[in-house]
């Protein structure tokens, strides 16, 4: 997430160090920084801001895509007090109106709907300050009502969505329906695009004219988009599950700023203090009267607890940290904990998921109180010796054994594709429409293999190619561990055991004796035999066809000899390859050509 030094300065009183610095204190005790640069404002005037990319764990995404969130952090990594938490002020729905109605079909997939209604609003320009805060995030403005919702959710991670409602069915009050899509159901997104749905994706209707007018979650529609015409609105702050969302947006291919926060799953509490915000933020650059809210929480979020011993604090990290040092840890990330005895309890915040039971537990506060004294201050001590017996993982020291022995023997270990266009067990979300099934059998991968490799055995020098695998198929409605080897006698395949690394005495040594890069090009084989007079060497033919093959000759060898007479013949394997371009066969012939004349010249026949 992109981070305007500027915009977090809003968080404190005291002057922030520079982003350089912010981001090592980041890096260290938090998230790492993908990139600090400087931006100008768009208009070209004023000093430039500063911008730090954080690169935001997806264990954190719940409540540091946001300003506050990273405010926060920062807060408790240097120890600078936070001020008021500007990021939430309010969280009250009131004034109530019955003007809008909300009605959830699934609570498991909508924990929360916050409905403001508004009237009298003028729609217009945003005021330069906000121009530049969204530009800073790589946003460009739309109007001061879009800006308001998108500026609210920059801030404290909270999605928003404005609805203009003059388009929408007014039948003794507006109605706001959250379900899920019929199958072929359609619609059109504020960008314009149409979209097909199913009925696994969650929408937002018009609930008087059953009319889809936003994908939850993920993007709004065309039928009820702000314009400059809009008088009315009501704004929508919701709490989407994240599951849905994300699959939501994988399927239509459509990924959104709102998405991805939802997607980590953020907490229902939000949604009211997102809605304070924005229609706050809306009174204020486009007027208008707050005329009320509905608020559908179903089952409101609990407070949560959880405890851990100060004497665990210190055996996990290595630590001697006082009661005092822990506290200090949680007191700066906003959580002061209560104590009984040498124990703590702390009182989760709503946002922190990560911390919250079943998900969090002891181990996590641990974490806490690591990251933010420090790792640094955590001493080196060597490890307690190991009590019981070293457990050995029967298939990882068999798949050891057998890869030792067969490389050994001069087998090269190869990793094929686990899909395949054939078997018993179907892929549900395919990688692509060509090889469908989990494998059955490596047999078919190590063959694609073998052909690939043998067709270049002359470039690698091999007298053969032998490759094996060991890897998992799935076949009689279970998972078997194989190894297959395959050579130039076929391929054999066999369970993986632990007798397996003996299996293969008989297979032949390794020649390699030495490795070199290689071209990417394809290579050209060329054969010459040739009659001499007795006497002569091997070597001397050797020397005499290196030196006219030029330097396009990357590997030669012997393959045949014999004598008859007063001659004998030698044979030799000549491959040709550039480091830099594709061969012809005129390149070859070329080569060959400057051969033949000097074995003429030599008086040597040609067989």
């Amino acid at each position: 997430m992109k981070i305007s030094r500027e915009w977090l300065q809003t968080y404190f009183d005291t002057p922030l160090p520079s982003a350089e610095e912010i981001g090592h204190a980041l890096t260290f005790h938090a998230f790492e920084i993908e990139s600090v640069e400087s931006v100008k404002p768009q208009d070209g005037h004023g000093a430039g801001n500063d911008i730090l990319d954080v690169k935001v764990t997806p264990n954190r995404g719940h409540d540091c895509l946001s300003y506050r969130g990273i405010a926060k952090e920062v807060s408790a990594i240097l120890n600078i007090s936070l001020k008021d938490d500007v990021g939430l002020r309010k969280s009250h729905m009131e004034p109530r109106t019955n003007v809008v109605s909300v009605h959830i079909e699934n609570p498991e997939l909508c924990a929360r709907y916050v409905a403001g209604y508004i009237k009298g609003v003028k729609v217009g320009p945003s005021p330069k300050w906000l121009v530049d805060r969204l530009a800073a995030m790589g946003q460009h403005s739309i109007n001061n009502v879009v800006d308001a919702t998108n500026y609210v959710m920059f801030n404290i991670g909270q999605p928003l969505h404005a609805f203009d409602a003059g388009k929408l069915k007014e039948n003794n009050g507006y109605s706001i329906v959250v379900r899920t899509a019929k199958n072929g159901e359609k619609i059109v997104a504020l960008d314009e695009k149409e979209f097909a749905l199913k009925d696994s994706m969650l929408i937002i209707v018009d609930g008087n004219s059953d009319e889809p007018i936003g994908i939850a979650g993920v993007k709004g529609g065309m039928p009820a988009g702000i314009s400059e015409a809009t008088k009315d609105i009501i704004i929508e702050s919701a709490n989407f599950n994240g599951i849905s969302v994300r699959k939501t947006a994988q399927a239509l291919k459509l990924r959104t700023d709102a998405s991805q926060r939802f997607e980590q799953q953020i907490s229902p509490e939000l949604a009211g203090y997102g809605m304070r915000a924005a229609a706050e933020l809306i009174n204020e650059f486009a007027g208008g009267e707050l005329v009320g809210f509905v608020d559908e929480y179903p089952a409101p979020q609990q407070k949560k607890t959880v405890s851990v011993s100060l004497e665990k604090i210190n055996k996990v990290l290595g630590t001697q940290l006082t009661q005092t040092d822990i506290e200090d840890a949680f007191t700066r990330l906003g959580a002061p904990p209560r104590w009984q005895g040498s124990t703590l309890t702390l009182e989760v915040p709503f946002e922190r998921l990560d911390l919250n039971p079943p998900a969090g537990g002891p181990e996590d506060l641990v974490e806490e109180v690591g990251r933010i004294v420090g790792y640094d201050k955590v001493p080196a001590v060597e490890l307690p010796p190991f009590e019981g017996e070293v457990e050995i993982n029967a298939n990882f020291c068999a798949a050891e054994h057998a890869r030792e022995e067969l490389v050994a023997k001069g087998y090269s270990e190869v990793v094929t594709s686990v899909f395949a266009d054939k078997g018993e067990r179907v892929v549900a979300n395919k990688v692509d429409g060509v090889k469908p099934y989990l494998r059955a059998t490596l047999t078919d991968g190590l063959k694609e293999a073998f052909d690939r490799n043998n067709r270049n055995k002359d470039l690698l020098g091999l007298d053969e190619i032998r490759l094996f695998e060991i890897g998992t198929i799935w076949k009689g409605g279970k998972e078997v561990i194989l190894l297959g080897t395959i050579d130039k006698r076929g391929a054999k395949e066999i369970a993986l055991k632990t007798e397996t690394a003996v299996a293969y005495n008989d297979l032949a040594t390794s020649h390699t004796d030495r490795y070199q890069p290689f071209s990417k090009y394809p290579a050209i084989v060329r054969d010459i035999a040739l009659w001499v007079p007795t006497g002569t060497s091997a070597d001397e033919v050797e020397s005499v066809l290196v030196h006219h093959a030029g330097d396009l000759l990357v590997k030669h060898w012997k393959f045949d000899e014999f004598a008859k007479g007063d001659k004998i013949s030698y044979a030799f394997r000549l491959v040709f390859q550039s480091f830099d371009r594709t061969l012809f066969d005129g390149d070859a012939n070329e080569r060959m050509e400057s051969i033949y004349t000097a074995i003429n010249e030599k008086s040597w026949e040609v067989r």
